[in-house]
C-alpha cells in the first residue's frame, strides 16, 4: 500500500507508490483546474506526431528529440545556396537596354529596288500652302530638286513630257509658284517639309543633282533615276507614261 507523508498526503488506498522524482502530486477536486496543463500536453503530442509524419515522408528514422538529422540540414542549406546563386545570376545577367533602342539603319535603296513599288499616298504642300495629294497628279514625272540648282533639268523635263503627263518639282521647305516653260507646259512646284517622299523611297540625301521618279497612271513607280544627268536618262520611260 502507499505510504502517506507527514501531512497525510499520499496515494489512495489500493494504489502503488508514485516515483519519488515526481515530487508531491496533488489531485484537485475540480478537473477544470488542469485545463491549461492538458492543453499544453495536447500541443506537445500534436507536435511530436507532426514530426513523426515528416520524418516518415522523408524516409528518416524517428528521433527521440524531433530534431532534423544532419543530412537533411545539409539538404536545406544546399537548396538555399542554389536559390541565392540563381537570384544573383538573374540580376547580373546581361540584358538589352530598355530605353533608347539603337536606331535601325536602313540600307540605301537602288533604282532596281524601287521600280514596281507603289507611290506613297502623300499630301504635299502647294504654293498657296494647301495640301496637294500626290497620287492625284498621275501619270507624272516627279523631280526632287531639294538642294540643287536644277532649272535646266526642270526645263528639259517639261519640254520632253508628253501631253497628259504632269511635271512636278519637289523641294524640302516652301514651294514657289508654277514655273512657266517655253514651249512646254508650266511645272507644278510642291514642297515636302517633312521629307516623307525621300524617306519612304529611302533615297540618298541631296547631292547637287535632281532625282527623277516616273509614275504611271496606276501609281506604280516605273523608273527611278537617283542622279539625273540629262532628260535622256529617262526619256524612253517618259514617253511610255502617255500610253
Amino acid at each position: 500500500m502507499g505510504m502517506r507523508d507527514a501531512e497525510g498526503h499520499g496515494p489512495p488506498d489500493g494504489l502503488p507508490d508514485l516515483p519519488p522524482e515526481w515530487g508531491r502530486v496533488v489531485v484537485p477536486d475540480d478537473a477544470s483546474a488542469l485545463a491549461a496543463e492538458a492543453a499544453q500536453l495536447r500541443r506537445e503530442l500534436r507536435r511530436q506526431a507532426a514530426v513523426r509524419r515528416r520524418r516518415r515522408l522523408l524516409g528518416l528514422r524517428p528521433g527521440p528529440d524531433g530534431r532534423l538529422p544532419l543530412r537533411l540540414s545539409l539538404l536545406v542549406l544546399l537548396v538555399a545556396v542554389l536559390t541565392t546563386v540563381a537570384g544573383l545570376a538573374a540580376v547580373t545577367w546581361p540584358r538589352s537596354p530598355r530605353g533608347g533602342a539603337r536606331p535601325t539603319v536602313l540600307p540605301q535603296a537602288t533604282a532596281g529596288d524601287l521600280v514596281g513599288r507603289p507611290l506613297p499616298a502623300l499630301d504635299l504642300v502647294g504654293p498657296d500652302q494647301r495640301p496637294v495629294p500626290l497620287r492625284g497628279l498621275l501619270p507624272a514625272v516627279i523631280l526632287l530638286v531639294d538642294g540643287c540648282a536644277c532649272a535646266e533639268r526642270v526645263t528639259e523635263a517639261a519640254v520632253a513630257a508628253p501631253a497628259g503627263v504632269t511635271v512636278v518639282t519637289v523641294v524640302g521647305k516652301h514651294a514657289a509658284g508654277p514655273t512657266p516653260t517655253a514651249p512646254g507646259p508650266p511645272v507644278l512646284a510642291l514642297a515636302d517639309p517633312a521629307g516623307g517622299l525621300r524617306a519612304f523611297l529611302r533615297l540618298p540625301v541631296p547631292t547637287g543633282r535632281a532625282t527623277a521618279l516616273l509614275v504611271d497612271r496606276y501609281g506604280t513607280l516605273t523608273e527611278v533615276v537617283p542622279q539625273v544627268g540629262t532628260v535622256e536618262d529617262y526619256r524612253v520611260e517618259l514617253d511610255r507614261l502617255a500610253g
